[in-house]
């Protein structure tokens, strides 16, 4: 045998001579200290080298203190600090075997970065080819610091870097704590990540609770949420949550959700269960198809178990919409049946719309808008346990045409005459409630509406308090008259399916902005307004800081009912700072003298540390017979607060004061903490009213997120 002790650099050219020939990635062999060197043994093709090395070849690289290649096999036996590189992939241990040929690697003790997951333990066995890597006693985790605050601890795991992770027998661990058990567990990576959330808490109407959720990926196409809670008092709640994206052909929402409830209340079921879906498609250009159906068992599961949803929309319409437009005319088919009998629906089995949008006639000035129905409706009351007001149904047609002639007058004054009729057809009521016949309704109405702008300019004007430089107002009064004569049949002769609803706010007096049909009746009436708006510079931008909108109806004619004035109505935004923000929404009645409504808001947010809004809704009991009685009112005062003191760490403290009972109805405090890639809330809720008992809420949340960039952890579904 014939050994010769070589310098790396020489060994390098050797090598790399010999596999020319061969085809095949040279060996690159370094030293990296001077005391670095190495004996290669041109008999047997082997080289050792100890006291620091790097060898390299194709993309591959391995650093270590000493390392033993086989050139022939492609094997590498390496210890001490070693490195294993191979394109964006880093793996480190004490002891690894790595055959540059193969790519397959094997370890007893390695850590690896493989963003978004960081992986440690023992036993590792790997192909770097086929990127696929399993191990044995080991943890990965997604936060990528020596001393990760949440891991994932399995007696085994399989990863494929890009695509999932795989663990048997996995607990979660936040720190040093156990909080949970996987018997298998499977994560997506990439922008896409599985993730777990989970939250612990009491609540005085469930007791102690767990809600848990999974969050999973499968394609591009579709993913979702899987839900498994458990509340002590009431029982075992689970359902899926599934998201689709087919492109042009759809997108949309499938969920469901099933309870045994121990405690449903009276005449509740104890199988509570809801069902949801959604669908939104524009398969070609202007065509839009829509979809909502939604089922639940009872009336109060929203209430009980999905507070969120059922404050914004306690009562989602089934539907079926689809909508065509063009440049001038669009075409509106929607379908709308009952899913759950304790509401009251009308049904549109189908309805057919179609718009004339305001379009000029030929070259004249003249423009012209219609707008045209016709459906069958059936009118169904809620179905409770007292008695149930019959229903009834009918075939309605109905056509509205309108000529307007929008005209300057002494280049200022703007002023739209209009002059329309309406034609709608009712046939014969059907059904046990049904009280009408066969109806053609004749409605005239004409009309006109007056405004102009008029500004001035203080340019010189400024105030440091209000950060004004330069002040331009604008001033915008108007007056819109309309008449409509007593048509040849009131409402109360014809079936109601669009009918005039409560409103806090005036409604339309003109067509077809008034679009509740079978509420049409004789007007005469002016309505006039005032819209005052202050600008001035800042930031280099105009903006408005203050915006005021004045009101109010005269009544030429007042219906049964009603006042020859209506309330005076007041919107108000005033921006103080850039940070100060003042908001007002007001009722005052003109003929009594009394406030009806006062919404008031004031918010402070001179930077993104923190914020707070003060607020007072005031509304006048109205339990008068005008259609649009808004019933009982109210009076409380608000207050929402806000701190963000460092990127890790937020709070959040929100009250509810009813001033008529003197009772604080809702307080809530709120910490929650970023933990890099995962987050934690701790919520406490305090709630009090006249005639319920008082109720607790204590709520701990945990969720991994899918990246690390991602924000704090939302409000869970029950706050």
């Amino acid at each position: 045998m014939i050994q010769l002790r070589l310098t790396f650099t020489l060994a390098a050219i050797f090598l790399a001579l010999r596999l020319v020939a061969q085809e095949q990635p040279a060996w690159e062999v370094n030293a990296l200290t001077e005391n670095g060197g190495a004996v290669y043994d041109f008999k047997t093709g082997i080289t050792s080298a100890t006291n620091g090395v790097i060898v390299k070849r194709g993309n591959s690289i391995l650093t270590a203190n000493s390392v033993t290649v086989y050139h022939q096999s492609g094997d590498a036996y390496a210890s001490g600090n070693v490195r294993i590189e191979q394109g964006d992939e880093l793996w480190e241990g004490d002891q690894m075997r790595y055959n540059f040929n193969t790519h397959l690697m094997s370890g007893d003790d390695f850590r690896t970065g493989l963003p978004p997951v960081f992986l440690a333990g023992h036993n590792l066995t790997g192909d770097m080819s086929n990127k696929v890597y399993t191990a044995t006693s080991s943890y990965f985790t997604s936060d990528d610091v020596p001393d990760p605050g949440h891991r994932l601890r399995a007696s085994r795991i399989r990863i494929v870097p890009g695509q999932y992770v795989e663990a048997w027998n996995a607990i979660l661990y936040l720190r040093d704590v156990p909080v949970f058990y996987f018997p298998y567990y499977r994560r997506n990576l990439g922008p896409h990540a599985n993730n777990f959330n989970a939250m612990p808490g009491f609540r005085s109407q469930w007791g102690p609770f767990l809600l848990t959720s999974y969050v999973w990926y499968l394609n591009d196409e579709l993913d979702g949420t899987l839900h498994l809670d458990y509340r002590l008092n009431r029982g075992v709640g689970l359902g899926p949550d599934f998201n689709y994206h087919f492109g042009k052909w759809g997108n949309g929402t499938l969920d469901f959700y099933y309870l045994d409830d121990q405690k449903p209340g009276n005449n509740i079921p104890t199988d509570r269960e809801r069902l949801s879906f959604s669908y939104l498609a524009e398969p070609v250009t202007n065509l839009t198809v829509r979809s909502v159906v939604r089922y639940e068992s009872d009336m109060k599961i929203l209430r009980d178990f999905f507070e969120n949803e059922y404050r914004s929309n306690p009562q989602q319409p089934t539907f079926l919409e689809v909508n065509q437009t063009w440049e001038n005319f669009s075409l509106d088919g929607e379908v709308n049946g009952r899913v759950n009998d304790f509401f009251e629906t009308v049904e549109r089995l189908p309805e057919v719309k179609l718009t004339a949008l305001p379009q000029q006639v030929f070259t004249t000035p003249v423009y012209y808008e219609s707008e045209s129905s016709v459906g069958y409706y059936q009118h169904l009351f809620a179905d409770t346990n007292g008695p149930v007001m019959p229903g009834y149904a009918a075939t309605r047609a109905d056509t509205f045409q309108q000529l307007t002639l929008p005209i300057s007058l002494f280049g200022w004054l703007n002023l739209t005459p209009r002059v329309g009729g309406r034609y709608t057809y009712y046939g014969n009521d059907t059904g046990p409630g049904q009280s009408h016949t066969q109806e053609s309704r004749f409605v005239f109405n004409t009309g006109a509406e007056l405004s102009f702008k008029a500004s001035r300019v203080w340019s010189l004007m400024q105030n440091k308090l209000l950060d004004l430089d330069g002040v331009r107002h604008i001033i915008e009064p108007s007056a819109n008259y309309v008449f409509v004569p007593n048509p040849n049949v009131r409402p109360s002769q014809v079936p109601q399916f669009d009918s005039t609803l409560p409103s806090l706010v005036l409604l339309p007096i003109d067509y077809p902005d008034f679009n509740s049909i079978d509420s049409v009746d004789s007007e005469n009436v002016i309505r006039w307004g005032l819209r005052n708006r202050l600008q001035t510079k800042r930031l280099g931008r105009v903006t408005d800081f203050l915006d005021w909108q004045l009101y109010a109806d005269w009544r030429l004619r007042p219906q049964h009912g009603e006042k020859t004035f209506s309330d005076l109505y007041s919107d108000l935004t005033v921006h103080l700072r850039s940070w100060l923000i003042f908001e007002s929404r007001t009722r005052f009645d003109i003929n009594t003298g009394k406030l009806n409504m006062a919404f008031h808001t004031i918010t402070f947010q001179p930077n993104d540390q923190w914020s707070w809004s003060l607020g007072h809704y005031y509304l006048r009991n109205d339990f008068s017979s005008l259609p649009t009685a808004t019933g009982q009112g109210n009076n409380l005062f608000t207050s929402e607060l806000f701190y963000r003191p460092t990127e890790n760490w937020s709070y959040a403290i929100i009250h509810r004061f009813d001033i008529s009972s003197g009772i604080m109805e809702e307080q809530q405090y709120g910490v929650y903490r970023d933990f890099r890639s995962w987050t934690g809330a701790l919520i406490l809720r305090l709630r009090k009213s006249q005639g319920h008992p008082d109720e607790v809420t204590v709520g701990v949340t945990f969720s991994l997120k899918a990246s690390a960039h991602e924000n704090p952890i939302d409000k869970t579904d029950i706050f």
